[in-house]
């Protein structure tokens, strides 16, 4: 029995419409309108390859298992910091900072620290050596979580350190992002070199499907943070890498990436130790809460108030893209704003061009030169529409790369920490965020938000009306691609 062709046209047109009925069934649920409708082009468009990345990469959550341990020392850190004193808070908080503090708590952060000392190092090899003078202090212990970890000429001194403190038989723990540092230069040699020294490190979010260890293998745990003996902390931006990172492309074009890390003292340290426990156990199942008094906090050198915010695929919401939200509608004078990958979502498009049809000023410090093309490319469709509104938007010149992140409200508070403002950092990356008041904190970030205005260009509406159509054509392209959640 042969089946003639008019035979095989009825099935792959019942295969079709069964996949296209299917995927409106199943894609947009619990999915945001644009996620869900570049998923749905993607099917309809190229629906074998469309169904193939869906099945590969459509699932933006951790494995239930992974979930389940997040919340679960979620509740127990929750729980155990409820009722503690953490320092004292600077008077005369205006209600909507105290409104937003709550917000935060109740979405997974840890309560709002008084008492403590935060400084900006916005030079790059500063801030690697910076980090590897308080380890070599180290009493107790030193924790390292960084998405990429190199162990090379500029980040030796670092190394060193570690070596330095774990030879004194002190625990150095590391974790390290496995997509983000596999295959890359100096990847076995750092391994090594952690293994020599007796550091206990772990790969975070492995994709090891041969181990049993699998999720959607784009998810990130995109956190930089050291902490030394539960007394003093660095996070912010900066991998522990070279500025190049070590790639023959970049170092060819003469790239370089500009970061900006942030040294805290004080109660809030046991926050960023918090977020590195949680991450430790989600990777070990090892509790070392039972070791570490999480919560015997010292005052610090200030008396900043501080508040840090995890995020990523493993809460219900996207705590950072909240924080970012309520800032900008609370407020009342200026907005300013640097994020090397702005690629917002309707939400945040909304509140940052209101903000400025409120008569705020508002400013956003990008890259004139990207490194990733294609979020490259979606960030630049999304600049006619920010100049119309009144953005004033700075590019940072080339060859360097601005990769801070950071966010200052009018002249009392700001955020700082690793996540950037586009869809990826906030549905698919573990990000790190820390929310400050304190006048003093905000005059470091005006000298810092300065020294990049000097660096940079500012883009008008009339150069940027000239753009060529291939340049648009890319762009948009690129703006669909960036909704793939």
């Amino acid at each position: 029995m042969t089946f003639d062709a008019s035979w095989w046209l009825i099935l792959v047109f019942l295969f079709d419409l069964t996949v296209r009925i299917l995927a409106i069934i199943f894609v947009p649920r619990n999915r945001r309108p644009t996620s869900a409708t570049a998923w749905l082009l993607a099917i309809y468009f190229i629906p074998f390859i469309g169904v193939l990345l869906f099945l590969l990469i459509g699932n933006p959550r951790l494995p239930r298992k992974r979930r389940r341990k997040q919340e679960r020392i979620n509740d127990y850190i929750h729980d155990t910091s409820e009722h503690l004193d953490f320092g004292t808070h600077r008077p005369n908080a205006p209600e909507w900072f105290t409104s937003m503090v709550t917000l935060n708590r109740n979405l997974g952060a840890m309560p709002l620290a008084g008492d403590n000392g935060a400084h900006l190092i916005s030079d790059y090899q500063e801030s690697l050596d910076a980090m590897a003078d308080a380890i070599r202090k180290a009493e107790r212990y030193v924790h390292v979580e960084f998405y990429i970890l190199q162990s090379d000429a500029s980040t030796d001194n670092f190394f060193r350190a570690l070596e330095e403190v774990a030879a004194r038989g002190i625990p150095v723990r590391v974790l390290l992002d496995h997509w983000a540092n596999r295959g890359k230069p100096f990847y076995r040699k750092t391994l090594k070199r952690l293994d020599a020294m007796g550091a206990q490190w772990h790969l975070m979010l492995p994709v090891q499907p041969y181990k049993g260890k699998y999720q959607r293998p784009d998810l990130r745990n995109h956190r930089k943070l050291t902490v030394v003996d539960g007394t003093v902390a660095f996070m912010g931006s900066q991998n522990v890498t070279d500025s190049t990172y070590n790639l023959r492309k970049n170092i060819k074009r003469g790239l370089h990436w500009v970061d900006l890390m942030v040294r805290v003292e004080g109660p809030v340290v046991a926050s960023v130790n918090a977020v590195f426990l949680s991450d430790w156990y989600s990777e070990t199942d090892e509790v070392l809460t039972d070791e570490i008094d999480l919560f015997a906090v010292k005052t610090g050198p200030g008396d900043l108030d501080c508040q840090i915010v995890p995020s990523g695929p493993g809460f219900e919401f996207e705590n950072n893209l909240r924080l970012f939200l309520g800032l900008m509608y609370y407020a009342q004078r200026k907005v300013i704003v640097v994020s090397p990958y702005f690629v917002p979502d309707e939400a945040l498009l909304n509140a940052i061009t209101t903000a400025c049809h409120r008569g705020l000023q508002v400013e956003l410090f990008v890259s004139e030169e990207g490194d990733q093309a294609v979020v490259y490319h979606a960030q630049r469709s999304y600049y006619e529409v920010l100049l119309r509104a009144g953005v004033k938007i700075w590019m940072y010149r080339k060859p360097f790369i601005l990769h801070s992140k950071s966010m200052t409200i009018d002249d009392e508070i700001a955020i700082i920490g690793s996540s950037n403002m586009d869809m990826r950092s906030f549905g698919l990356n573990m990000e790190i965020s820390m929310l400050v008041r304190g006048e003093e904190f905000i005059r470091e970030m005006r000298d810092v938000e300065q020294h990049y205005r000097d660096l940079s260009r500012e883009l008008t509406l009339e150069e940027w009306e000239k753009q060529p159509l291939r340049s648009t054509v890319l762009d948009n392209l690129a703006r669909l691609t960036s909704a793939l959640q």
